[in-house]
């Protein structure tokens, strides 16, 4: 092992992109383990849906934060921020390097400038709030959070329900608004930061999810889904592609139709990757059409 500064090297771009393959390889230049920073990835009845890696992916990198957690377990970026820190901290005693790789932007966030303290919620309120939105939807929460909070209810994307779910929990417990606890303070972390990202052009990246969404299917998709079904009001189950199948059991749309939306609402959430990415002036892109070995080559100019 090098002596100096510890790295972290992220692998981040849109679904679909790529960034599994990458991740692998530099994982095996410094042997190096892999951190996933997908959320979509933590749940272990979620395995086809969510693209996790292949066993034989794997097999060849010890991979963290994969299929560790079960839809029913409460789980927020704020544990994820400080088991991952603990983790790198871990890690770096044995590897200067440590790869982690994923494209969910609120992790990914957290994962390098923290995110600020919010208190412990009232499982009493949890509960009310999800009741209240199981009977009657996201509306009476958004009305309520405009009343506690319209300066977070002005800023917030109020169709995630998630968010603004959380949002109301924490002014309830706590009687004061939300906004007060976003106050932006960034942590510094004990370790350089590197980050990569890929890029495809948006033709070749929606064949690709294409392709992916279609051996989905092939892969038994429609029978994982199933398996949940019964539990779909779970905020681990609110994601792209269990939504749309969960409307095909419902019988509001046609099998067709709900892979063509699957396909449409993945395109539509790649382009939010990219946008978000895209305002990070760190991030160092490269194409992952060119040959692998090319790629270690160009990263390596970059990794300290």
């Amino acid at each position: 092992m090098k002596y100096g500064m510890n790295n972290l090297v992220l692998i981040v771009g849109a679904t679909c992109v790529g960034k599994t393959e990458i991740a692998i390889r530099l994982a095996k230049h410094f042997q190096s383990p892999i951190i996933s920073v997908d959320s979509r990835q933590f749940y272990k009845e979620l395995l086809i849906g969510t693209a996790v890696p292949s066993a034989t992916d794997l097999n060849q990198a010890k991979h963290y934060f994969v299929s560790n957690l079960s839809i029913f377990d409460y789980y927020n970026a704020s544990q994820f921020e400080q088991e991952a820190i603990d983790l790198i901290s871990h890690l770096h005693k044995k590897h200067q390097t440590v790869i982690a790789c994923g494209g969910s932007m609120l992790y990914i966030d957290v994962l390098c400038q923290g995110m600020d303290i919010i208190p412990a919620i009232d499982q009493l309120v949890r509960t009310d709030i999800f009741s209240l939105y199981k009977k009657e939807g996201i509306d009476p929460i958004c009305q309520q959070l405009k009343i506690h909070d319209p300066v977070y209810y002005s800023v917030v994307d109020l169709k995630n329900h998630k968010r603004v779910i959380h949002a109301l929990e924490v002014c309830l417990t706590t009687g004061k608004p939300y906004s007060m606890f976003r106050c932006g303070n960034k942590k510094k972390r004990p370790f350089n930061i590197i980050k990569i990202g890929l890029f495809r052009e948006p033709l070749d990246l929606y064949k690709r999810i294409n392709i992916r969404i279609d051996k989905m299917i092939k892969n038994g998709f429609l029978e994982e889904a199933y398996k949940v079904y019964p539990y779909r009001f779970l905020n681990s189950l609110n994601t792209i592609g269990y939504k749309e199948l969960f409307r095909f059991f419902d019988g509001e749309y046609t099998l067709n139709f709900a892979i063509e939306k699957i396909k449409q609402n993945t395109r539509i959430y790649s382009r939010k990757q990219m946008s978000w990415f895209r305002k990070d002036k760190k991030i160092n892109w490269i194409y992952p059409s060119n040959s692998g070995e090319f790629i270690i080559s160009k990263l390596l100019r970059i990794i300290p």
